[in-house]
């Protein structure tokens, strides 16, 4: 690729970069996204979130994300996710 330099000039994530290096088209579809490595909510665990959200959202001075993460039944979610996906609900 005779044009890579003005490539090389911005910001690549490893998936471009994988992309760059290999060619283009070189990845299936929804691999080196983040998207593929976070389990999708179900909506069991939605309803759950939301329980757990209007429970602890009037609790003066405490940390709702954490009250929510402490009675997250499914284990290993971020506080990033947690957020997330309160603001997509």
């Amino acid at each position: 690729n005779k044009k890579a330099f003005v490539e090389l000039l911005f910001w690549k994530s490893p998936a471009t970069a994988w992309e760059m290096t290999k060619g283009y088209s070189s990845l299936q579809e929804g691999e080196g996204t983040t998207r593929s490595r976070v389990p999708p909510w179900t909506p069991q665990e939605e309803r759950e979130l939301q329980e757990l959200y209007w429970k602890y959202k009037e609790v003066e001075g405490g940390d709702i994300i954490a009250a929510i993460l402490a009675h997250l039944p499914t284990p290993g979610r971020t506080r990033k996710q947690v957020v997330k996906q309160l603001v997509r609900m």
